[in-house]
């Protein structure tokens, strides 16, 4: 089987001119020159990253999946494959409804008619891992159930292995195959497939994102019914609007364009700074816009599968680089980056900002609303890697994230500034980190545990008195001790000596 796979991996390598990737870096061209030769047949006229993604569609929907995590690498891949790799959609049959009625049966120990008062056979939608019904709960809640796709797991670890040889191979005969980490990227495809087929830990990312905009309209989440979720299984509160990529149906539906494009904005900012956990995959299918009169011009996120996160220190640093950018303030960029410590602290500050002003320095001589905030981002990264700076996959998945909002927003509205929108938002985030009202913010998150401390310092204080007088007491006997051991030692000799001149005397 596996060699069966292997061989239509290598015919479909063939026929889309993929070996033309590896030896186009080979100096001599001998082998290039060969390859035209024997395969004079291939019609390679279509742009090679064109033909990658062809290829990948025609190996099927984990290789399809693998290009749509490759699409996220801006800063490993080319930006002509990266943007074409963008394109893939899964294009996935769905599995037959007796294989959904059987692994629901598995999953719950009881047949669907009972689990559910009506459940749609027909799938609403289908992807490589898994398909989405509606149903209806006994209670009348109407929910959309996402049923994995049955035997995904051995075909997902048999292509992974596959995928892990090539990668092996790239490295050894491409020239590049080191710098772009190809083994590395296939691990963390394995890691982010190994998460997705766990249908509770995306439960979680939905529960996760929904607290987090409870008291927000601007983006609603599904709730999660936990009581029907599986490994196997996610049940959720059913969604409905007009998907964010049908701007005509937006349009006759009566929803504003602009202040979409605005929301949009704020929500990613919001989840990003506030929150730091975003939802990592914001293309146009996994966002609606609500039509509801009670939540009409709200986003509505579905597909939990890939988040983001960000801690403190990463929050930071992309604020200030922001705002810096915001002020061409690039020494501040360069000291951020030296600051965050993912540059070697050897590394001169002047040279890293003469690096990023020639970076940043073209772009902003044109209109602000026509530069893209998430390319700055990559021409940043590309440009600190040779400063050696090791880009987190964190920052890589929000770069990727930024694109798709920038993509989203200026379909909506073609005039929309980026900049302007966010700008106020990182200020006002920024005040919140730093000065007095940081300083009271951060109070008010340690008062609870500095009020359970206070009452407590007392008998602490009288404890840990307690233990510095012990272990001065402890060091003062074995002082004595060491002491006593010592004299004791000194008589014995002293009696030595005594006797040996009491012997010397007593024979003279």
């Amino acid at each position: 089987m596996r060699i069966l796979r292997l061989a239509k991996i290598i015919r479909v390598g063939i026929r889309y001119g993929l070996d033309q990737l590896i030896l186009e870096h080979e100096p001599s061209g001998h082998l290039m020159r060969i390859a035209r030769v024997l395969l004079f047949w291939r019609d390679l006229s279509a742009p090679r990253a064109e033909r990658l993604r062809l290829a990948l569609e025609a190996l099927g929907p984990i290789f399809v999946k693998f290009g749509q995590v490759l699409s996220t690498r801006r800063d490993l891949m080319p930006e002509d494959i990266a943007d074409e790799l963008e394109k893939l959609q899964d294009r996935v049959p769905p599995f037959p409804s007796a294989s959904v009625l059987a692994e629901l049966e598995e999953a719950y120990g009881q047949p669907v008619d009972q689990v559910f008062a009506s459940f749609s056979r027909a799938p609403v939608a289908s992807a490589s891992v898994a398909q989405v019904h509606f149903a209806t709960l006994h209670d009348g809640r109407e929910v959309a159930v996402k049923v994995l796709r049955p035997g995904i797991a051995p075909v997902i670890a048999h292509d992974i292995a596959l995928l892990d040889a090539m990668a092996w191979l790239l490295e050894a005969l491409w020239s590049d195959g080191k710098r772009l980490k190809p083994r590395e990227v296939v691990s963390e495809f394995k890691k982010y497939l190994h998460d997705e087929l766990d249908l509770m830990r995306e439960a979680s990312n939905c529960s996760q994102l929904r607290r987090n905009f409870t008291d927000s309209n601007l983006l609603l989440v599904p709730e999660v019914h936990w009581d029907w979720c599986r490994h196997t299984v996610m049940v959720m509160s059913r969604m409905s609007g007009v998907p964010i990529g049908q701007v005509e149906r937006l349009r006759e539906a009566g929803l504003d364009l602009k202040v979409l494009s605005r929301s949009g904005v704020e929500i990613f900012f919001t989840q990003v700074f506030r929150d730091g956990f975003f939802h990592a995959d914001m293309h146009p299918g996994n966002i609606f816009v609500s039509t509801d009169p009670a939540t009409f011009n709200s986003y509505i996120a579905l597909d939990f599968g890939i988040m983001g996160t960000l801690n403190e220190v990463d929050k930071k640093y992309m604020a200030i680089n922001f705002l810096a950018f915001f002020q061409r303030d690039y020494h501040r960029v360069a000291q951020a980056h030296i600051e965050s410590g993912w540059v070697p602290p050897e590394t001169r500050v002047d040279e890293l900002e003469a690096a990023v002003r020639a970076v940043c320095e073209p772009i902003f001589d044109r209109p602000l609303k026509e530069i893209s905030f998430g390319h700055v981002l990559l021409r940043l990264f590309q440009t600190s890697r040779r400063f050696n700076v090791e880009i987190q996959p964190q920052l890589v998945l929000l770069q990727k994230t930024l694109l798709n909002i920038e993509g989203l927003g200026r379909q909506l509205d073609p005039d929309l500034d980026l900049w302007q929108t966010a700008k106020p938002f990182l200020e006002r985030w920024m005040s919140e980190q730093i000065g007095w009202r940081g300083l009271m913010n951060h109070l008010k998150a340690e008062a609870p545990q500095w009020a359970a401390l206070l009452p407590a310092l007392p008998r602490l204080a009288h404890q840990a008195l307690a233990r510095d007088s012990q272990a001065q007491l402890a060091a003062e006997v074995a002082r004595l001790t060491a002491e006593q051991a010592r004299q004791t030692r000194l008589l014995a000799v002293i009696a030595v000596l005594l006797a040996t001149l009491a012997a010397l005397h007593f024979v003279t």
